[in-house]
């Protein structure tokens, strides 16, 4: 089955006496005694794929981002400063030496961009969908499959699904308490089957909590609607979630090398307006003392969505399927720094637009002035696929068109003394536009593939992707000259990249009815970002002049993935162990034309913005094996660890202005050399317990591995308890679940920010202990 849909396709089916394990289930009767396994590894690839349901990802923590249910699996490495993985400024995301915008994401086959927190061509999954209407994420750590409607899937892909309606009428309510005043309500309603072939749900969330390390509340509100049409030649699904939420964020802490006394959390001084008068000076300097790690009045991140598709898989016969997908997204969003005017080279931008005038008289006398950076995406696409089983053969053959009009504007707002804003509303009336930037893109991506089952335990998979690009910016707003340091004026033009022949070629044996060998061979390419607002983007650069050399003489990352390994799935009788289940892989990675955004001046500052250099900067090699294995223990316990090795090493060295950066023979940074993720789980009747242990290695924080952070080692816990209730009931029962996350209360980094120089990077802190209690029920 192609991981980008939820349609049932004759791809590697399953041969006579291999073992075919779907999410949620086991060949193995101790697996099925002791209810779901935390990992299922036997998807039917040539490459390696890990899966987790929607009921696994709940046990986590009710409302948990798909994305950091990934942290349970081997060779990821997931980080952010909130129990459920949903503030997005400080999410880090690592699989086997790549970053979070080298991968690819899908929902139900609907691309969901390079997760860049900087909005342009995406969105999260938990905007897409509510975390409890989630039947599974897969995680396919090589190149991601040919069909994946992604730009960016150097490094792997994770598709999340969104589950289906019930057949019957139904529903299901569920509320969490917990630290922090947390409240979540979650609700559903399933109409069951109705009409001819017709159901449907839809879905409410709300989350609300107090941030553990400031005082504001993060949350949102999010609507989820599914409706399903079969027949006997026929599935129609229409799809909508519409998402808004505002995250007031907490500043990354600055540290440099041979300075001590950073803080751990660096929060800002909202609500207590008469503590950020009295912070500043009279002319809004901040204290000498504060440093780089000075406080902010409030920052946010405010984000609104609207996703939809319309999916028709159609039978012409049992051997010939067509798949044919519309989807549309919308997002309008806005990301708020209400900072000191005397902070991080302000005074100069300001000058520029108001030359020898009172600043602080200009941005209403309380020495904050207000940033936003407002986003806007407009993108609709068009996803199809041809499936042709011919005797031994399946071929298939499909395409992905995508249009994406997208803009960043940067305004200023003045913060009035006598009347200031909060993070909790969008700032209206601004001062002045510093720069508004506008791309249309286009991206045509093609692919086809035969696979062809040799002997009936043997199946060969080769085909290859074309992937195209072509897109145009604009800017209609350009920063006067000076606002932007070391730039001339924001760059226009036109980008057209196509990568005509990306190859792919794989096989699956099943050697005994338990084990299941795999290899694949891959080749990638991540297509240029096409933003205008800062970032490894082309347009983003400083100068015209910069953009048309990048244009001439740079070239689209790309990667060759070689991977195999060994699936196994075994019931056995010795002694307390009655069945094993697991997958063993190694790969080696030849990543190509690494791009680096390399600042001309070391004063360019996130709040300043400024000019950039964007280059390529040589290669990296990376080797790694991850070892996942659940066993079972009888019908009650369940034992699950997984242990990862990665390597990723520059290849060479690059030039920053004049200055030679020595990165040759030095690791990635933010991605640990070795992870480790336990899980002990327990069943007994309506009671169930999971123990789960997370280790994370040490992690290089700048290019050059002078500084790094200490490794760590958190537990977290979950038990619960379902209340059967008296037949005839209208509840059908109560499930009662309780989670105590960061149980150790370990202290440490969480997310690293990588320095791009030696001697300087920042961190967000690991969130400490919280306890979280949810009651749900259904009828």
């Amino acid at each position: 089955m192609r991981a980008a849909s939820a349609r049932t396709r004759p791809r590697l089916a399953p041969s006579p006496g291999t073992v075919d394990v779907q999410p949620g289930t086991s060949k193995t009767k101790a697996a099925s005694d002791n209810g779901e396994t935390v990992m299922v590894v036997a998807k039917r690839s040539s490459r390696s794929a890990v899966s987790l349901s929607g009921r696994e990802i709940q046990k986590l923590l009710p409302g948990t981002n798909a994305l950091k249910a990934l942290q349970t699996l081997p060779g990821v490495v997931y980080e952010t400063s909130d129990p459920w993985g949903n503030n997005e400024q400080n999410i880090s995301l690592y699989i086997h030496g790549f970053n979070a915008q080298q991968l690819g994401y899908t929902l139900d086959g609907v691309p969901l961009g390079d997760q860049n927190y900087g909005n342009y061509n995406g969105l999260s999954p938990q905007r897409a969908v509510i975390s409890e209407d989630i039947s599974r994420v897969t995680l396919s750590s090589g190149a991601g499959d040919l069909a994946t409607a992604s730009t960016s899937n150097l490094g792997g892909t994770i598709d999340t699904f969104s589950s289906d309606p019930k057949k019957k009428f139904g529903g299901q309510v569920a509320q969490t308490f917990g630290s922090y005043d947390t409240y979540r309500t979650f609700a559903r309603v399933d109409t069951g089957l109705f009409g001819n072939g017709n159901s449907a749900y839809v879905a409410f969330a709300r989350q609300d909590a107090r941030a553990w390390d400031f005082n504001g509340r993060q949350g949102g509100y999010q609507v989820n609607g599914k409706f399903v049409h079969e027949t006997d030649r026929d599935k129609l699904t229409l799809y909508f979630d519409f998402s808004t939420k505002v995250e007031p964020n907490e500043d990354s802490t600055v540290h440099v090398a041979g300075e001590s006394g950073a803080p751990y959390t660096r929060p800002f001084t909202y609500p207590n307006f008469p503590q950020a008068l009295s912070y500043l000076s009279a002319s809004g300097a901040t204290p000498a003392a504060a440093g780089a790690n000075y406080r902010n009045y409030y920052s946010d991140a405010q984000r609104e969505d609207a996703l939809a598709y319309a999916t028709l898989d159609h039978h012409f016969t049992d051997n010939l399927i067509w798949h044919s997908q519309f989807y549309y997204h919308h997002d309008n969003s806005v990301g708020v720094v209400a900072g000191p005017i005397s902070a991080a080279g302000l005074p100069a931008l300001f000058n520029v637009y108001f030359p020898g005038q009172n600043l602080k008289q200009i941005f209403g006398n309380s020495g904050y002035a207000t940033r936003t950076t407002e986003y806007l995406i407009n993108r609709g696409g068009y996803i199809g696929a041809l499936d042709w089983t011919l005797g031994h053969h399946t071929i298939e053959a499909g395409v992905w068109v995508e249009h994406n009009s997208s803009s960043a504007i940067r305004r200023w707002y003045g913060l009035d003394v006598n009347a200031p804003t909060t993070p909790y509303e969008r700032p209206d009336g601004s001062i002045f536009t510093q720069y508004y930037s506008q791309i249309a893109n286009t991206v045509v991506q093609t692919h086809i593939q035969d696979e062809w089952r040799i002997l009936p335990t043997l199946a060969v998979q080769a085909g290859f992707k074309s992937s195209l690009q072509f897109a145009n910016g604009t800017v209609p707003v350009q920063p006067l000259p000076g606002s932007l340091v070391g730039s001339t004026g924001m760059p226009v033009g036109q980008i057209d990249t196509e990568k005509a022949f990306l190859p792919q070629v794989g096989a699956v044996w099943d050697a005994t009815s338990h084990e299941q060998l795999f290899a694949n061979i891959q080749k990638n390419v991540r297509q240029y970002m096409t933003y205008g607002g800062g970032g490894a983007s082309p347009w983003s650069v400083g100068s015209q002049a910069a953009f048309d050399l990048f244009k001439r003489t740079a070239q689209p990352e790309t990667s060759w993935t070689y991977e195999g390994g060994l699936r196994e799935h075994r019931d056995l009788s010795f002694g307390p162990l009655s069945g094993i289940e697991g997958q063993v892989s190694y790969y080696h990675v030849a990543f190509s034309n690494r791009q680096l955004v390399v600042s001309p001046t070391a004063i360019i500052t996130s709040i300043v913005g400024g000019a950039s250099i964007l280059q390529n900067v040589g290669s990296v090699t990376t080797d790694g094996a991850d070892f996942a294995l659940t066993a079972h223990l009888g019908r009650h316990f369940a034992i699950y660890n997984a242990l990862s090795y990665n390597k990723s090493v520059y290849d060479d060295n690059y030039q920053s202005g004049s200055t030679l950066v020595h990165t040759a023979g030095k690791n990635v940074p933010g991605d640990p050399a070795w992870l480790n993720k336990s899980v002990i789980s327990a069943n007994f009747g309506n009671f169930d317990a999971q123990l789960m242990g997370d280790y994370v290695g040490k992690r290089y924080a700048t290019y050059t591995n002078d500084l790094s952070v200490k490794s760590y080692f958190m537990l977290n816990l979950e038990a619960g308890y379902r209340i059967p209730l008296p037949a005839g009931s209208y509840l059908r029962n109560i499930y009662v679940q309780g989670n105590i996350t960061n149980l150790n209360n370990q202290r440490g980094v969480s997310t690293v920010v990588v320095g791009a120089a030696s001697g300087t990077y920042n961190t967000f802190p690991i969130a400490p202990r919280m306890y979280f209690l949810t009651l749900s029920t259904q009828f």
